[in-house]
């Protein structure tokens, strides 16, 4: 395996020893932005027990809303894939959009112009200050890898990711796809 360096659009896959970690544990994220100044990413697999229009009561209809990370978890962010739809839309890769104007997407998924298939919400976000996910990676808790969905990825469902990645992975990963999400009930 050739370890990929972080990048705009990539994807963070949370090393297994990332166990202890409440946020990150079985985590796949990707980065929407990865300067000198830091970095910032969506936890894709981590959905909550809410939907849009929980929090959102303009929106009638019930998207499901991801746990995107530890940072400002009181916000909402979105990424989308229909930036002809959305204006102020900021292009993450390979037509996966981040942010805009949510009046106008609120009025859009209320006439279903925007499907669940081209928009995915999150509260919170990761975030990293300046060479701290270097760091990370330097001490294994990350592997980055191509986003091979592109756009798709907002479709990807939750449920097995991260297992589905350990499996690609193989090698040594391959025992950890089959682990207990606790190691001590196992």
């Amino acid at each position: 395996m050739i370890a990929e360096k972080p990048k705009k659009g990539k994807l963070l896959i949370a090393e297994p020893t990332l166990s202890g970690d409440v946020s990150f544990h079985r985590s796949i994220v990707l980065l929407a932005e990865h300067n000198k100044e830091g970095s910032v990413g969506f936890i894709l697999n981590k959905p909550l027990n809410y939907n849009i229009s929980d929090l959102v009561t303009e929106i009638e209809v019930p998207f499901r809303v991801y746990n995107g990370g530890p940072v400002e978890q009181d916000n909402l962010y979105f990424i989308h894939k229909v930036p002809e739809l959305v204006e102020n839309s900021i292009e993450i890769s390979d037509g996966i959009y981040w942010g805009g104007d949510f009046n106008s997407i609120v009025e859009m998924i209320n006439n279903k112009v925007i499907s669940e298939d081209d928009i995915r919400f999150f509260l919170g976000y990761s975030g990293w200050s300046s060479l701290q996910l270097e760091a990370e990676l330097n001490s294994k808790s990350w592997i980055v890898v191509e986003n091979v969905y592109h756009c798709a990825i907002i479709q990807k469902s939750a449920n097995a990711f991260w297992k589905e990645k350990m499996l690609e992975l193989g090698g040594n990963y391959l025992i950890w796809s089959n682990s207990p999400e606790n190691p001590n009930l196992n």
